[in-house]
C-alpha cells in the first residue's frame, strides 16, 4: 500500500506528492527507493508510505546526477552518500566534477591534434609526400607504445606499410595522419568501433571537418552535462548533509 486518502494533506509527504514534486512516475519514486537512490519511506501501522522533502531533494539530485554521469551511474553513486560521511560524499561529488573536467581536456586535446593535422595537410584531404616514421618513431611521437600501434593496425584502424625482408612497418605521412587522428579520438574517449567509423570519413572531400565537428559535438555534451552537475549542486548538498554534522570549521571562509 502507498497511498493515503485523498484530501488536504499536511505533514508527512504521499508517493503521490513526492511523484508531483520531483517530476517522477508513483512506480519510479517506488523503484528508485527500491534501488537506495532515496532512503526508505517510513511506514505508517497501516502501510502507507510516508516521505519527507528530503525525499524530494534526493530524486531531484538524482535527476541532475543521472544526466551528468548517466542514470546507472548515478544509481550507483546515490546511495553510497546516504551512508558515507560529509567528508567521503563531498569527495565523491568532487570527484565527478574532476572527471568532468578531464574529459573536457583530453577532447580539447584531441580537437588540438586534429587543428594540427589540417594545418598540416590542408582541408582536401590527409596525403601529401614526405618522410615515413618506423614504429618506434612514430610510438614515440605519439606517446604511446609500440603495442598500442600494433593493436589499432589489428582493429583496422591503421595500415602502415611493410617494408624489407623483416616486414617491418613503415608510416608514410597518410599513415602519420591517420594515427594521429586515431589518438585523438582515443584519448577523447572514442571507442574503437567510433574511431573505425570516423576513419572511414576522411578520405571524403569533408571527411576531416566531420571529425573535428564529432569532437565539438563531444565538448558540447560534456559542457550539457556539467551544467546539469551544477544545477543538481544544492540538491547533492542536501543529500550530503542530511541529518549529519558538516566537518569541523566548514562555515569558516577564508579571507585574503
Amino acid at each position: 500500500m502507498d497511498e493515503q486518502p485523498s484530501g488536504r494533506h499536511q505533514g508527512p509527504l504521499r508517493t503521490a506528492d513526492v511523484a508531483r514534486q520531483s517530476g517522477y512516475s508513483l512506480q519510479q519514486v517506488r523503484d528508485l527507493e527500491r534501488l537506495g537512490v532515496i532512503p526508505p519511506a517510513a511506514r505508517s501501522d497501516n502501510g502507507y508510505r510516508s516521505y519527507t522533502p528530503a525525499h524530494v531533494r534526493a530524486l531531484r539530485a538524482y535527476r541532475g546526477l543521472a544526466a551528468a554521469v548517466g542514470p546507472v551511474e548515478a544509481r550507483r553513486i546515490l546511495p553510497g552518500l546516504w551512508t558515507a560521511t560529509v567528508t567521503e560524499a563531498a569527495a565523491a561529488v568532487g570527484a565527478l566534477h574532476v572527471r568532468l573536467a578531464r574529459e573536457r581536456e583530453e577532447a580539447l586535446r584531441a580537437q588540438e591534434a586534429l587543428d594540427a593535422v589540417r594545418a598540416e595537410t590542408g582541408t582536401a584531404g590527409i596525403e601529401r609526400d614526405g618522410d615515413a616514421m618506423t614504429i618506434t618513431e612514430l610510438a614515440g611521437a605519439l606517446g604511446v607504445r609500440p603495442s598500442t600501434l600494433r593493436f589499432w593496425e589489428q582493429e583496422g584502424l591503421l595500415a602502415p606499410e611493410r617494408v624489407t625482408s623483416l616486414r617491418a612497418r613503415r608510416y608514410d605521412l597518410p599513415d602519420i595522419g591517420a594515427a594521429r587522428i586515431v589518438a585523438a579520438l582515443r584519448s577523447a574517449g572514442y571507442g574503437v568501433p567510433a574511431v573505425r567509423e570516423l576513419l572511414g570519413t576522411l578520405h571524403r572531400p569533408a571527411g576531416l571537418e566531420e571529425t573535428r565537428r564529432v569532437v565539438r559535438t563531444r565538448l558540447d555534451g560534456i559542457a550539457a552535462r556539467t551544467v546539469a552537475l551544477l544545477r543538481a549542486g544544492s540538491d547533492l548538498a542536501a543529500v550530503v548533509t542530511t541529518g549529519r554534522e558538516p566537518p569541523p570549521d566548514s562555515g569558516r571562509v577564508g579571507v585574503v
